[in-house]
């Protein structure tokens, strides 16, 4: 499975913003995609999760009701709609592919990772 993220960038406080991550490869869709994130001196977190199979979806507690996340199956990619962004959204975000009986997993149960995309929020 190969990941492509991006969409990162910088934009105020209560702005929005879209990443996209595009998946490759014999197997994707038997996988959960997630959505990571990582600000400087914390450890990668979990923001989000979508199941390929059901689109089944998950969130993080700090970014239910601002975030969601979703798939286009035509496009072969998971999308990350951020809105009402805050400051403390801040950090490196990653998509990851899991199995898909992982619910809100950690970083170490991730299978496969694409490249970071920051995102800044000024206040």
């Amino acid at each position: 499975v190969q990941l492509q993220a991006s969409g990162g960038g910088l934009v105020p406080a209560g702005g929005s913003l879209r990443l996209s991550c595009a998946a490759s490869g014999r197997s994707f869709r038997s996988y959960m995609m997630n959505w990571f994130r990582q600000a400087p001196g914390k450890e990668r977190e979990f923001v989000a999760a979508v199941r390929w199979s059901d689109g089944s979806t998950f969130y993080a507690d700090s970014v239910r009701g601002r975030f969601t996340i979703s798939r286009d199956n035509a496009k072969s990619t998971v999308y990350l709609q951020m809105n009402s962004l805050k400051p403390e959204d801040t950090a490196v975000y990653y998509c990851g592919a899991s199995q898909p009986n992982h619910y809100y997993p950690t970083a170490d149960l991730v299978d496969y990772w694409g490249q970071g995309t920051q995102v800044t929020v000024s206040s």
